[in-house]
């Protein structure tokens, strides 16, 4: 008899099982995250993008049941850290906080990734560049100082934080405008450019105000112009380059971005925390009280910008003699 029920048992559990499987819901972003998610910062700790991540992950505590940790993969002017970010596992586990150098590193031929190697979450901050020196400096002005850049071809010595990198570029692009020439010095990160200005190794840096303004307002540096359609609220004594005569608009900006093949369930978790955090007062507050500037943008918007942006960057670097 046993052998007579054993067939339709056999059946009955693998009809079982199968109905099982079938009534099981699949894993889904429900059960995203429940681990830590990794933060990757291209940068050197210090500067405005590492201010940037570190004042999102604290405020994005109570929008994610797991924390961020921020990882700094400092490198190649940006690159070392997106290479990574663009061949990590598309799980949301490994999220980068992007910088303009997306649309910049490719059209230099210094990456193997491309500015589609990567899905925009959100934009959290836009910040312009500044042409910053040190306090006992010979020059008051910018009009001063690029007639003496004039004068003296390439003994002006500017740090950026990479070859390649915005601030890079936006000394690169003054150059252009003015016609005059400077001597370009890559570090790590904008902190440690500013560093090497305080030693006196370099006469300037063109990074954001936000990433000297604690130097500015404690005698040590000064700012001579931004590279800003309008003066910026943490320097209002500090002139446009337009104001100069000289038309030219250049900076950074930095946004969440994840590899491009994310799945979208958790693109949109990532998304919906990034909206609340960045709503959060602490962060706009914490953003406020490092003197960058908080520019929130959608998925969508943020998207715009990118296709926009390296179009303008892929003119810019043709026109320097730098695109490869």
């Amino acid at each position: 008899m046993l052998k007579h029920l054993s067939y339709p048992v056999k059946m009955l559990s693998a009809t079982l099982f199968a109905g099982a499987l079938l009534t099981t819901p699949p894993v889904t972003a429900a059960a995203y995250p429940t681990k830590q998610i990794d933060l990757i910062v291209p940068y050197a700790a210090g500067g405005g993008t590492d201010l940037v991540a570190r004042a999102f992950a604290d405020a994005a505590k109570p929008h994610l049941p797991v924390s961020i940790g921020v990882i700094n993969k400092p490198g190649g002017g940006g690159a070392i850290g997106f290479s990574e970010i663009a061949t990590a596992r598309p799980n949301g586990y490994k999220v980068g906080l992007g910088t303009v150098e997306l649309t910049t590193l490719p059209s230099l031929g210094m990456v193997s990734f491309k500015t589609d190697s990567f899905k925009p979450i959100a934009r959290l901050n836009a910040d312009p560049a500044a042409i910053t020196v040190r306090a006992d400096a010979p020059w008051n002005t910018i009009d001063e100082f690029l007639q003496w850049a004039k004068e003296n071809p390439g003994k002006v010595r500017i740090g950026n934080s990479g070859t390649g990198a915005i601030w890079h570029l936006a000394a690169a692009a003054l150059e252009d405008k003015a016609s005059v020439k400077f001597s370009h010095v890559p570090y790590d990160g904008a902190a440690p450019a500013v560093t090497g200005l305080l030693g006196g190794h370099i006469e300037a840096v063109a990074v954001s105000p936000g990433e000297v303004i604690n130097q500015v307002s404690a005698g040590k540096l000064k700012t001579l112009v931004v590279m800003a359609d309008e003066r910026v609220k943490s320097m209002p004594s500090v002139p446009t380059l337009k104001e100069k005569g000289i038309d030219l608009s250049i900076g950074t900006w930095r946004g969440l971005i994840v590899p491009k093949n994310t799945p979208q369930d958790v693109v949109d978790v990532l998304a919906a925390a990034a909206k609340a955090t960045a709503d959060e007062p602490a962060f706009q507050d914490a953003l406020n009280k490092l003197n960058l500037n908080y520019a929130w943008l959608d998925s969508a918007a943020f998207q715009q910008q990118i296709n926009e942006q390296q179009l303008y960057f892929a003119e810019l670097l043709t026109r320097l003699g730098l695109k490869k």
